[in-house]
Protein backbone atom coordinates (compact mmCIF):
# COMPACT_ATOMS: atom_id res chain seq x y z
CA UNK A 1 0.00 0.00 0.00
CA UNK A 2 1.61 2.98 -0.85
CA UNK A 3 -0.25 7.03 0.23
CA UNK A 4 0.73 10.52 -0.51
CA UNK A 5 -0.18 13.71 0.94
CA UNK A 6 -0.34 16.86 -1.00
CA UNK A 7 -0.53 20.39 1.08
CA UNK A 8 -3.00 22.27 -0.44
CA UNK A 9 -2.17 25.67 1.50
CA UNK A 10 -1.32 26.74 4.85
CA UNK A 11 -5.05 27.79 6.17
CA UNK A 12 -6.34 26.60 9.32
CA UNK A 13 -9.47 24.59 9.28
CA UNK A 14 -11.50 27.20 10.62
CA UNK A 15 -10.43 29.21 7.77
CA UNK A 16 -11.25 26.61 5.23
CA UNK A 17 -15.14 25.94 6.78
CA UNK A 18 -15.60 30.10 4.54
CA UNK A 19 -14.64 29.19 1.66
CA UNK A 20 -17.15 28.93 -0.68
CA UNK A 21 -16.75 26.26 -4.10
CA UNK A 22 -17.94 27.39 -7.50
CA UNK A 23 -18.79 24.96 -9.65
CA UNK A 24 -19.93 25.35 -13.69
CA UNK A 25 -21.03 22.80 -15.88
CA UNK A 26 -20.92 22.43 -19.58
CA UNK A 27 -20.46 19.41 -22.60
CA UNK A 28 -17.86 18.45 -24.92
CA UNK A 29 -17.93 16.13 -27.29
CA UNK A 30 -21.08 14.51 -25.40
CA UNK A 31 -18.79 14.64 -22.18
CA UNK A 32 -19.40 16.43 -19.08
CA UNK A 33 -16.78 19.28 -18.70
CA UNK A 34 -16.76 20.81 -15.32
CA UNK A 35 -14.77 23.10 -13.44
CA UNK A 36 -14.33 24.13 -9.64
CA UNK A 37 -12.57 27.07 -8.22
CA UNK A 38 -12.54 28.81 -4.62
CA UNK A 39 -12.12 25.30 -2.23
CA UNK A 40 -8.63 24.72 -2.96
CA UNK A 41 -5.22 25.73 -3.00
CA UNK A 42 -5.80 29.03 -1.70
CA UNK A 43 -2.22 30.22 -1.44
CA UNK A 44 -1.78 30.33 -5.30
CA UNK A 45 -3.37 33.48 -6.96
CA UNK A 46 -5.43 30.86 -8.65
CA UNK A 47 -6.83 27.16 -8.83
CA UNK A 48 -9.01 25.01 -10.63
CA UNK A 49 -10.37 21.39 -10.60
CA UNK A 50 -11.40 20.49 -14.15
CA UNK A 51 -12.99 17.23 -14.35
CA UNK A 52 -13.85 15.34 -18.09
CA UNK A 53 -15.20 12.06 -18.14
CA UNK A 54 -13.29 10.46 -14.82
CA UNK A 55 -9.86 12.73 -15.58
CA UNK A 56 -9.46 15.41 -12.56
CA UNK A 57 -6.97 17.51 -13.11
CA UNK A 58 -5.64 20.39 -10.13
CA UNK A 59 -4.43 23.11 -12.09
CA UNK A 60 -2.94 26.13 -10.06
CA UNK A 61 -1.11 29.40 -11.02
CA UNK A 62 1.33 31.05 -8.63
CA UNK A 63 3.28 34.90 -9.55
CA UNK A 64 6.01 36.42 -7.75
CA UNK A 65 5.56 39.63 -5.91
CA UNK A 66 7.78 41.09 -8.28
CA UNK A 67 9.50 41.15 -11.43
CA UNK A 68 12.72 39.29 -11.51
CA UNK A 69 15.60 41.82 -11.83
CA UNK A 70 17.67 42.07 -15.03
CA UNK A 71 15.30 39.22 -17.35
CA UNK A 72 14.90 39.95 -20.89
CA UNK A 73 12.52 37.36 -20.93
CA UNK A 74 8.92 36.73 -19.70
CA UNK A 75 9.80 34.05 -16.81
CA UNK A 76 6.84 31.06 -17.48
CA UNK A 77 7.26 27.79 -16.20
CA UNK A 78 4.69 25.14 -17.07
CA UNK A 79 5.04 21.54 -15.10
CA UNK A 80 2.43 18.67 -15.85
CA UNK A 81 2.40 16.32 -12.85
CA UNK A 82 1.29 12.64 -13.99
CA UNK A 83 0.89 10.79 -10.39
CA UNK A 84 1.20 7.39 -10.42
CA UNK A 85 -2.00 7.09 -7.70
CA UNK A 86 -4.10 8.75 -10.53
CA UNK A 87 -4.19 5.39 -12.27
CA UNK A 88 -4.63 3.15 -9.25
CA UNK A 89 -0.83 2.36 -9.22
CA UNK A 90 2.31 2.17 -7.03
CA UNK A 91 5.42 4.11 -8.12
CA UNK A 92 8.01 1.13 -9.85
CA UNK A 93 10.91 2.95 -8.51
CA UNK A 94 13.15 1.28 -5.64
CA UNK A 95 11.66 3.46 -3.07
CA UNK A 96 8.20 3.52 -4.55
CA UNK A 97 8.56 7.76 -5.10
CA UNK A 98 7.07 9.55 -7.66
CA UNK A 99 10.55 11.01 -9.71
CA UNK A 100 10.97 13.46 -11.92
CA UNK A 101 8.82 14.37 -15.17
CA UNK A 102 8.84 11.56 -17.91
CA UNK A 103 9.14 11.97 -21.28
CA UNK A 104 5.30 12.21 -21.92
CA UNK A 105 4.43 14.65 -19.41
CA UNK A 106 7.15 17.35 -20.72
CA UNK A 107 5.03 16.93 -23.69
CA UNK A 108 1.91 17.72 -21.80
CA UNK A 109 3.76 20.81 -20.13
CA UNK A 110 4.60 22.18 -23.97
CA UNK A 111 1.43 21.74 -25.29
CA UNK A 112 0.02 24.08 -22.03
CA UNK A 113 2.27 26.66 -22.75
CA UNK A 114 2.17 27.27 -26.23
CA UNK A 115 -1.31 28.72 -26.23
CA UNK A 116 -0.76 30.16 -23.02
CA UNK A 117 2.44 32.03 -22.84
CA UNK A 118 1.58 34.75 -26.26
CA UNK A 119 -1.80 35.75 -24.24
CA UNK A 120 0.50 37.32 -20.92
CA UNK A 121 1.45 40.97 -21.69
CA UNK A 122 4.87 41.96 -23.34
CA UNK A 123 7.21 42.80 -20.83
CA UNK A 124 6.12 41.46 -18.23
CA UNK A 125 8.78 40.13 -16.28
CA UNK A 126 6.91 38.76 -12.80
CA UNK A 127 7.87 35.53 -12.74
CA UNK A 128 4.86 32.80 -13.38
CA UNK A 129 4.64 29.16 -12.27
CA UNK A 130 1.49 26.82 -13.97
CA UNK A 131 1.48 23.40 -12.01
CA UNK A 132 -1.26 20.89 -13.62
CA UNK A 133 -1.42 17.99 -11.19
CA UNK A 134 -3.76 14.68 -12.46
CA UNK A 135 -5.21 13.64 -9.44
CA UNK A 136 -7.59 10.84 -11.17
CA UNK A 137 -6.97 9.20 -14.50
CA UNK A 138 -9.76 8.22 -17.29
CA UNK A 139 -8.58 5.03 -18.84
CA UNK A 140 -11.24 6.20 -22.24
CA UNK A 141 -10.40 9.82 -22.35
CA UNK A 142 -7.07 11.47 -23.17
CA UNK A 143 -5.87 14.24 -20.47
CA UNK A 144 -4.42 16.78 -22.92
CA UNK A 145 -6.83 19.01 -23.92
CA UNK A 146 -8.13 19.29 -20.27
CA UNK A 147 -4.36 19.96 -19.76
CA UNK A 148 -4.60 23.04 -21.34
CA UNK A 149 -8.17 24.23 -20.18
CA UNK A 150 -7.46 23.78 -16.65
CA UNK A 151 -4.52 25.95 -16.57
CA UNK A 152 -5.85 28.47 -18.66
CA UNK A 153 -9.17 28.47 -16.14
CA UNK A 154 -6.74 28.62 -13.17
CA UNK A 155 -5.21 32.19 -14.90
CA UNK A 156 -8.87 33.43 -15.61
CA UNK A 157 -9.69 33.25 -11.73
CA UNK A 158 -6.76 34.28 -10.76
CA UNK A 159 -5.42 38.14 -10.55
CA UNK A 160 -2.51 36.88 -12.71
CA UNK A 161 -2.67 39.34 -16.23
CA UNK A 162 -3.84 37.15 -18.74
CA UNK A 163 -5.47 38.12 -21.99
CA UNK A 164 -7.53 34.42 -21.91
CA UNK A 165 -9.06 32.17 -21.73
CA UNK A 166 -8.16 29.35 -23.59
CA UNK A 167 -10.07 26.28 -25.25
CA UNK A 168 -8.51 23.37 -26.42
CA UNK A 169 -10.11 20.08 -27.90
CA UNK A 170 -9.04 17.14 -30.06
CA UNK A 171 -10.18 16.59 -33.41
CA UNK A 172 -10.03 13.09 -34.75
CA UNK A 173 -11.77 11.24 -38.16
CA UNK A 174 -13.60 7.81 -38.21
CA UNK A 175 -14.41 6.66 -41.47
CA UNK A 176 -14.82 10.22 -42.66
CA UNK A 177 -16.28 11.70 -39.74
CA UNK A 178 -14.94 14.22 -37.51
CA UNK A 179 -15.48 13.43 -33.54
CA UNK A 180 -14.63 15.79 -31.50
CA UNK A 181 -12.27 14.41 -28.07
CA UNK A 182 -12.10 11.16 -29.31
CA UNK A 183 -11.47 8.35 -26.86
CA UNK A 184 -8.47 5.84 -26.78
CA UNK A 185 -10.23 3.11 -28.31
CA UNK A 186 -11.23 5.29 -31.23
CA UNK A 187 -8.07 6.72 -31.40
CA UNK A 188 -6.93 3.62 -33.09
CA UNK A 189 -9.55 3.87 -36.22
CA UNK A 190 -8.93 7.32 -36.79
CA UNK A 191 -6.51 8.59 -39.55
CA UNK A 192 -6.18 12.72 -37.83
CA UNK A 193 -5.44 13.22 -34.73
CA UNK A 194 -5.49 17.74 -34.89
CA UNK A 195 -5.17 19.15 -31.40
CA UNK A 196 -6.31 22.71 -31.40
CA UNK A 197 -6.04 25.44 -29.37
CA UNK A 198 -7.57 29.45 -29.11
CA UNK A 199 -9.52 31.97 -27.99
CA UNK A 200 -12.54 33.05 -28.76
CA UNK A 201 -11.16 34.98 -31.40
CA UNK A 202 -8.64 33.10 -32.96
CA UNK A 203 -7.17 29.67 -32.98
CA UNK A 204 -3.57 30.11 -31.51
CA UNK A 205 -1.86 26.64 -31.44
CA UNK A 206 -2.45 23.44 -33.87
CA UNK A 207 -0.66 20.37 -33.50
CA UNK A 208 -1.65 17.34 -35.83
CA UNK A 209 -0.72 13.86 -37.42
CA UNK A 210 -2.36 12.69 -40.14
CA UNK A 211 -2.37 9.71 -42.79
CA UNK A 212 -2.43 11.66 -45.44
CA UNK A 213 -5.47 13.74 -44.95
CA UNK A 214 -6.60 16.25 -47.57
CA UNK A 215 -6.03 20.02 -46.73
CA UNK A 216 -9.96 20.85 -46.90
CA UNK A 217 -10.19 18.35 -43.94
CA UNK A 218 -8.26 19.88 -41.79
CA UNK A 219 -9.95 23.63 -42.43
CA UNK A 220 -12.90 21.75 -41.69
CA UNK A 221 -11.64 20.07 -38.51
CA UNK A 222 -9.88 23.15 -37.30
CA UNK A 223 -13.38 25.37 -37.57
CA UNK A 224 -15.69 22.94 -35.97
CA UNK A 225 -12.59 23.02 -33.27
CA UNK A 226 -12.57 26.59 -32.82
CA UNK A 227 -16.73 26.41 -32.72
CA UNK A 228 -16.30 24.14 -29.80
CA UNK A 229 -13.04 26.30 -28.29
CA UNK A 230 -15.83 29.32 -28.00
CA UNK A 231 -18.36 27.44 -26.04
CA UNK A 232 -15.14 25.99 -23.39
CA UNK A 233 -14.23 29.88 -23.06
CA UNK A 234 -17.32 30.86 -22.21
CA UNK A 235 -17.63 28.41 -19.39
CA UNK A 236 -14.39 29.75 -18.22
CA UNK A 237 -15.50 33.20 -18.78
CA UNK A 238 -18.65 32.43 -16.54
CA UNK A 239 -16.25 30.80 -13.88
CA UNK A 240 -14.19 33.73 -14.12
CA UNK A 241 -17.21 36.09 -13.46
CA UNK A 242 -18.42 34.30 -10.21
CA UNK A 243 -15.05 33.26 -8.67
CA UNK A 244 -12.32 35.23 -10.43
CA UNK A 245 -10.05 38.04 -8.58
CA UNK A 246 -9.28 41.54 -9.81
CA UNK A 247 -6.46 41.31 -12.27
CA UNK A 248 -3.56 42.50 -10.79
CA UNK A 249 -1.56 45.93 -12.16
CA UNK A 250 1.96 44.67 -12.86
CA UNK A 251 5.48 46.75 -14.09
CA UNK A 252 5.84 46.30 -17.76
CA UNK A 253 9.57 46.11 -19.06
CA UNK A 254 9.77 48.85 -21.80
CA UNK A 255 12.33 50.94 -23.90
CA UNK A 256 12.83 54.32 -23.31
CA UNK A 257 10.69 55.72 -26.18
CA UNK A 258 13.53 58.43 -27.08
CA UNK A 259 16.50 55.67 -26.81
CA UNK A 260 14.73 53.27 -28.97
CA UNK A 261 13.90 56.16 -31.46
CA UNK A 262 17.35 57.06 -31.03
CA UNK A 263 18.53 53.99 -31.98
CA UNK A 264 16.22 52.92 -35.11
CA UNK A 265 17.35 55.87 -36.70
CA UNK A 266 20.70 54.87 -36.15
CA UNK A 267 20.49 51.31 -36.34
CA UNK A 268 17.82 50.32 -39.25
CA UNK A 269 19.86 51.99 -42.00
CA UNK A 270 22.59 49.88 -41.03
CA UNK A 271 21.32 46.70 -40.28
CA UNK A 272 19.73 46.49 -43.92
CA UNK A 273 22.71 45.78 -46.19
CA UNK A 274 23.58 43.06 -43.30
CA UNK A 275 20.90 41.27 -43.47
CA UNK A 276 21.33 40.30 -47.34
CA UNK A 277 24.68 38.33 -46.76
CA UNK A 278 24.33 34.78 -46.93
CA UNK A 279 26.91 33.49 -44.59
CA UNK A 280 25.02 32.63 -41.43
CA UNK A 281 28.31 33.31 -38.89
CA UNK A 282 29.37 36.28 -41.29
CA UNK A 283 25.96 37.84 -41.10
CA UNK A 284 25.89 37.66 -37.18
CA UNK A 285 29.50 38.57 -36.15
CA UNK A 286 28.96 41.66 -38.48
CA UNK A 287 25.20 41.95 -36.62
CA UNK A 288 27.07 41.88 -32.99
CA UNK A 289 30.16 44.27 -34.48
CA UNK A 290 26.97 46.78 -35.27
CA UNK A 291 26.04 46.62 -31.49
CA UNK A 292 28.67 46.70 -29.84
CA UNK A 293 29.41 49.66 -32.26
CA UNK A 294 26.02 50.82 -31.11
CA UNK A 295 26.99 50.71 -27.34
CA UNK A 296 30.68 51.85 -27.18
CA UNK A 297 29.35 55.02 -29.14
CA UNK A 298 26.16 56.12 -26.90
CA UNK A 299 28.66 55.30 -23.73
CA UNK A 300 31.35 57.70 -25.32
CA UNK A 301 28.83 60.50 -26.05
CA UNK A 302 27.26 60.57 -22.95
CA UNK A 303 28.74 57.88 -20.20
CA UNK A 304 26.82 59.24 -17.04
CA UNK A 305 23.61 59.03 -18.86
CA UNK A 306 24.27 55.52 -20.53
CA UNK A 307 26.51 53.83 -17.98
CA UNK A 308 23.83 51.40 -16.52
CA UNK A 309 21.89 51.31 -19.34
CA UNK A 310 23.69 48.83 -21.44
CA UNK A 311 21.38 46.11 -21.20
CA UNK A 312 18.33 49.19 -22.24
CA UNK A 313 20.58 50.12 -25.26
CA UNK A 314 20.97 46.16 -26.53
CA UNK A 315 17.39 45.42 -25.96
CA UNK A 316 16.42 48.58 -28.12
CA UNK A 317 19.10 47.23 -31.02
CA UNK A 318 17.08 44.07 -31.18
CA UNK A 319 13.82 45.18 -31.13
CA UNK A 320 15.16 47.23 -33.98
CA UNK A 321 16.90 44.26 -35.56
CA UNK A 322 13.39 42.40 -35.60
CA UNK A 323 11.74 45.87 -37.18
CA UNK A 324 14.26 45.65 -39.98
CA UNK A 325 13.66 42.10 -40.32
CA UNK A 326 10.24 41.79 -40.46
CA UNK A 327 9.85 44.53 -42.44
CA UNK A 328 11.87 42.80 -45.08
CA UNK A 329 10.43 39.98 -45.00
CA UNK A 330 6.68 41.78 -45.38
CA UNK A 331 7.20 44.75 -47.77
CA UNK A 332 10.25 43.22 -49.68
CA UNK A 333 9.64 40.06 -50.08
CA UNK A 334 13.40 38.75 -49.72
CA UNK A 335 14.29 36.42 -46.15
CA UNK A 336 17.36 36.69 -44.10
CA UNK A 337 19.91 35.98 -46.46
CA UNK A 338 18.48 37.39 -49.63
CA UNK A 339 16.72 34.65 -50.72
CA UNK A 340 12.98 34.48 -51.48
CA UNK A 341 10.39 33.15 -50.02
CA UNK A 342 9.90 30.05 -51.82
CA UNK A 343 13.52 29.94 -52.82
CA UNK A 344 15.35 26.78 -51.20
CA UNK A 345 19.00 26.73 -49.39
CA UNK A 346 21.47 24.04 -51.43
CA UNK A 347 20.75 20.64 -50.05
CA UNK A 348 23.24 17.87 -50.19
CA UNK A 349 22.44 14.06 -48.52
CA UNK A 350 25.01 11.35 -47.93
CA UNK A 351 24.40 8.07 -47.23
CA UNK A 352 26.30 5.05 -45.96
CA UNK A 353 28.94 6.92 -43.45
CA UNK A 354 29.91 4.54 -40.66
CA UNK A 355 30.61 0.95 -41.53
CA UNK A 356 29.08 -1.04 -38.34
CA UNK A 357 25.67 1.04 -37.98
CA UNK A 358 22.58 -0.68 -39.95
CA UNK A 359 21.87 3.01 -41.41
CA UNK A 360 23.25 6.64 -41.48
CA UNK A 361 23.30 9.70 -43.34
CA UNK A 362 24.33 13.28 -43.55
CA UNK A 363 21.92 16.08 -44.44
CA UNK A 364 23.01 19.40 -45.48
CA UNK A 365 20.72 22.70 -46.36
CA UNK A 366 22.91 25.63 -46.23
CA UNK A 367 24.80 25.98 -43.01
CA UNK A 368 22.43 23.55 -40.77
CA UNK A 369 23.86 19.98 -40.91
CA UNK A 370 21.94 16.77 -39.32
CA UNK A 371 23.72 13.27 -38.58
CA UNK A 372 21.14 10.84 -38.34
CA UNK A 373 22.09 6.70 -37.39
CA UNK A 374 19.06 4.48 -37.51
CA UNK A 375 19.11 0.91 -35.67
CA UNK A 376 16.88 -2.32 -36.54
CA UNK A 377 16.57 -3.58 -33.35
CA UNK A 378 13.79 -7.13 -32.07
CA UNK A 379 10.39 -6.93 -30.52
CA UNK A 380 12.08 -6.86 -27.21
CA UNK A 381 13.36 -3.62 -28.00
CA UNK A 382 10.49 -1.84 -28.27
CA UNK A 383 9.96 1.23 -25.53
CA UNK A 384 7.03 0.54 -22.71
CA UNK A 385 4.83 3.43 -22.49
CA UNK A 386 3.53 3.72 -18.77
CA UNK A 387 1.79 7.12 -18.40
CA UNK A 388 -1.11 7.29 -16.29
CA UNK A 389 -3.54 4.76 -17.58
CA UNK A 390 -1.45 4.50 -20.88
CA UNK A 391 0.00 1.08 -21.09
CA UNK A 392 1.29 0.30 -24.49
CA UNK A 393 4.55 -0.11 -26.53
CA UNK A 394 6.46 1.94 -28.81
CA UNK A 395 8.16 0.60 -31.89
CA UNK A 396 9.62 3.30 -33.53
CA UNK A 397 11.31 5.74 -31.29
CA UNK A 398 12.85 9.45 -32.80
CA UNK A 399 15.55 11.16 -30.60
CA UNK A 400 16.89 14.20 -31.28
CA UNK A 401 19.89 16.10 -29.45
CA UNK A 402 21.09 19.00 -30.05
CA UNK A 403 25.03 19.49 -28.96
CA UNK A 404 26.73 22.69 -28.21
CA UNK A 405 29.10 22.84 -30.80
CA UNK A 406 26.08 22.69 -33.21
CA UNK A 407 25.78 26.65 -32.68
CA UNK A 408 29.40 27.13 -31.93
CA UNK A 409 29.09 27.14 -28.16
CA UNK A 410 30.89 25.71 -25.01
CA UNK A 411 28.49 24.69 -22.59
CA UNK A 412 28.15 21.47 -20.05
CA UNK A 413 26.52 18.31 -21.70
CA UNK A 414 23.51 17.63 -20.01
CA UNK A 415 20.36 15.09 -20.85
CA UNK A 416 17.62 15.73 -23.36
CA UNK A 417 16.07 18.79 -22.30
CA UNK A 418 12.44 20.13 -23.20
CA UNK A 419 13.11 21.43 -26.62
CA UNK A 420 15.13 18.16 -27.75
CA UNK A 421 12.12 15.76 -25.99
CA UNK A 422 9.56 18.47 -27.72
CA UNK A 423 11.39 18.10 -31.61
CA UNK A 424 12.44 14.61 -31.29
CA UNK A 425 8.23 14.11 -30.73
CA UNK A 426 7.58 16.07 -33.60
CA UNK A 427 10.06 14.68 -35.94
CA UNK A 428 8.82 10.70 -34.78
CA UNK A 429 5.10 12.35 -35.14
CA UNK A 430 5.78 13.40 -38.76
CA UNK A 431 7.28 9.98 -40.15
CA UNK A 432 5.28 8.05 -38.09
CA UNK A 433 2.84 7.86 -40.73
CA UNK A 434 5.35 6.21 -43.45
Amino acid sequence: MSAEVMLSSENPPEAIEGREKVRVEGSVGGVTLALEAGHIAYMANGAVVAQYGDNVLLATAVMSETPVEDADFFPLTVEFEAKTYAAGKIPVSFFRREGRPGEKSILVARLIDRPLRPLFPEGMRNEVQIVVTALCADPVHPPEPLSVIAASAALAVSDIPFAGPVGAVRVGRIQGELVINPTYPQMQESDLDLLVAGTREAINMVEAGANEVPEEVILEAMQRAHEVIREIVALQEELARQAGKPKREVPLHKPDEELLRWVEEWAAPRLRPLLGRPGKMARQQALQALEEELVALLLQENPEAYADREREIRDCFHRTLKKVVRKMTLHEGLRVDGRQPEEIRPIHCQVGLFPRTHGSALFTRGETQVITIATLGGAGDEKVVDWLTEDTTSHFMHHYNHPPYSTGEAKPLRGPGRREIGHGALAERALLAV
